[in-house]
């Protein structure tokens, strides 16, 4: 065999080696077990859950400890428990037409609260957005509004029962009037806060008032808006409270009155949490309403 035959067989063999060195063989991904998926979700829910679990224990302990003796004036919890566990364990009951559950009683507050709170938003908004726009407008009706905002929410109670003469629609205007406030002056401060340079791309874009009002204003007044909604839906569950107190019904407010005529305290103790719980998912509602809808930019 001559030197080039032999030159020919081994170019073959060089090809083949150097291809399979130029092969580039994919490194398959390494999936994460199922430990380490769970563990920084653990880790967050007890980041979020143990502050106020441990917080909530001290103070039942000091709760506990301060009135679990003969003639205390409060109930300690083991007391609250004792007698009034069906509340916790049952909020559905129905057992009379003023003998049910705080769960329906919550429920028939919350529906007065939406009407009201409803109105409140759509009012506060639109009447808000005109005071924000006309420098006239919020000339005329500024003083009006912050001399009308410091009434306290039951001063209106007896004007709403004498014009509406019945004790739910007193009670949704109460609502109505206590929330508009902070949503009618945040909407009116965030008008006012649109930056000229949104303004003057309005009016090369040549936009209706319409348009302005739902391309520009609204958007660049969300943040705004939001903070007055949540303000206003926190002091709308505390007039509901207090006017179903003076006007009656089967709400939330009037069943603390009532557990207090019986003196029934720990009753009253019950209705309280239920009121917070409540309070505090309301809020939370809107705000995560507001974290959808402005991208994160409201107010917290």
């Amino acid at each position: 065999m001559t030197v080039t035959a032999r030159k020919l067989q081994a170019a073959p063999a060089v090809l083949t080696t150097a291809a399979a060195a130029a092969i580039v063989v994919p490194l398959k991904r390494a999936t994460a077990s199922p430990a380490e998926r769970i563990l920084p979700m653990l880790r967050a829910l007890a980041v979020a859950v143990l502050p106020p679990l441990l917080t909530t224990l001290v103070i039942l302990a000091i709760w506990q400890i301060a009135f679990d003796r003969p003639g205390a004036t409060l109930p300690s919890p083991a007391v609250v428990w004792r007698e009034a566990s069906d509340l916790i364990l049952d909020p559905f009951f129905v057992a009379g037409s003023q003998d049910m559950g705080l769960g329906w009683r919550v429920l028939t507050s919350l529906q007065r609260v939406a009407i009201g709170f409803s109105l409140a938003a759509v009012a506060g908004v639109l009447v808000g957005t005109i005071v924000g726009q006309s420098v006239w407008a919020m000339r005329g009706l500024d003083p009006v509004f912050q001399i009308l905002r410091t009434v306290p929410p039951l001063a209106w109670l007896p004007i709403s029962l004498a014009a509406f003469r019945d004790a739910s629609p007193s009670a949704i205007f109460v609502i109505f009037i206590t929330a508009i406030w902070p949503i009618l002056i945040n909407t009116a401060v965030g008008i006012r806060n649109i930056p000229q340079d949104y303004r003057n791309v309005s009016q090369v874009l040549r936009l209706n008032h319409f348009e302005f009002f739902y391309k520009i204003m609204v958007p660049s007044a969300a943040p705004y808006i939001f903070t007055g909604l949540r303000i206003g839906i926190g002091l709308a569950w505390l007039a509901i409270v207090a006017a179903e107190m003076l006007t009656g019904g089967i709400g939330i407010g009037f069943f603390i009155w009532d557990a207090w005529n019986s003196s029934r305290i720990p009753d009253i103790v019950v209705a309280l949490v239920y009121i917070g719980v409540v309070g505090f998912m309301l809020d939370r509602l809107v705000a995560f309403v507001a974290t959808r809808i402005t991208r994160g930019t409201a107010s917290n």
